[in-house]
């Protein structure tokens, strides 16, 4: 049995991967599944960069607008999804482009990851979470450098959720969440996929970054995140997103507005640089396109060409 074919948009924020993924489409009768861990959320468009009617240039997406920012969405959730569209758009004949930085999704739906081991029980996470409180951020670190060392000197002591993660997959699994990850690694590629990951140079990258930033403050991202912490608790996964967790304290009298907005504009360079060192680690195979050479057009003919 084939292979099914796979095309991957990937790179670093505000490099142009939405505008080029929408050309390569028009260029290959493609149609585009978005892996973004947060334009599928609905009423989140400025703060995620969500391309617009417009920008679709009549090309389906899929995976935009698609869940409430209340709703779970994860990445066993984006895997099978993304798997059922896949096959929707080769059976009406056109190509797959998965486009988006969210590089975690992304190899989860290339290597078709293993997401079936058993759910903690809320209680055990419950449990987790009320001994952190109880003796600290460190304690639970500690413990996780006990059980699975790997992980201790992968995961920072202050990311709390992750530090959690691994303790409760070790206390349901009995083996460590790293060995787990090293073996997905090494599982083959489920399809014949190329991925092409857009780059430029750091210094232009800063500077698209925050003039994107400035942009999304004139189109109305303060009032966006205001509405929406109407709606919604500050603690949803949604809302930690990036453009919006940031904003929680000035809305709480914590902090300034130009406080909110630098602290922003770093956190968005600090994960531009996180996605380009995950990338070049997790996918050695992909094709890098130079967005210092190419505009949008170009770029989008010199993927087709590759294909």
């Amino acid at each position: 049995m084939s292979k099914t074919e796979l095309i991957v948009i990937a790179g670093p924020t505000a490099c142009g991967k939405t505008a080029v993924s929408v050309r390569l489409a028009e260029l290959i009768d493609g149609e585009i599944i978005s892996a973004d861990s947060m334009q599928v959320y609905r009423g989140m468009n400025i703060g995620t960069a969500k391309i617009t009617p417009e920008e679709m240039h009549g090309i389906p997406h899929y995976l935009i607008d698609e869940f409430d920012p209340d709703e779970d969405f994860n990445v066993a959730i984006f895997q099978q999804l993304a798997k059922k569209y896949m096959e929707c758009i080769h059976k009406k004949g056109k190509m797959p482009i998965v486009a988006g930085g969210t590089g975690f999704y992304i190899n989860a739906l290339v290597f078709d990851n293993d997401f079936s081991q058993p759910q903690a029980e809320n209680s055990i996470r419950e449990e987790l979470y009320r001994l952190a409180e109880e003796k600290g951020i460190e304690y639970m670190h500690k413990m996780l450098e006990n059980i699975d060392p790997d992980s201790a000197k992968a995961i920072h002591m202050n990311n709390l959720k992750k530090v959690i993660r691994a303790i409760e997959f070790y206390k349901i699994n009995g083996r460590c969440i790293s060995a787990h990850n090293v073996a997905e690694r090494q599982r083959r590629e489920r399809y014949n996929t190329k991925i092409f990951v857009l780059n430029m140079d750091r210094k232009r990258l800063y500077e698209r970054i925050e003039k994107r930033i400035d942009i999304m403050l004139e189109q109305g991202l303060l009032d966006e995140v205001e509405g929406l912490l109407k709606k919604y608790s500050p603690q949803l996964v949604s809302m930690q997103g990036l453009g919006y967790k940031e904003f929680v304290p000035y809305f709480n009298g914590e902090c300034s507005l130009d406080e909110s907005v630098g602290n922003l504009k770093t956190a968005t360079r600090h994960f531009a640089k996180r996605q380009l060192t995950w990338f070049k680690n997790r996918c050695p195979q992909a094709i890098y396109v130079d967005m210092d050479k190419f505009d949008t057009e170009n770029a989008a003919k010199f993927i087709a060409l590759e294909i």
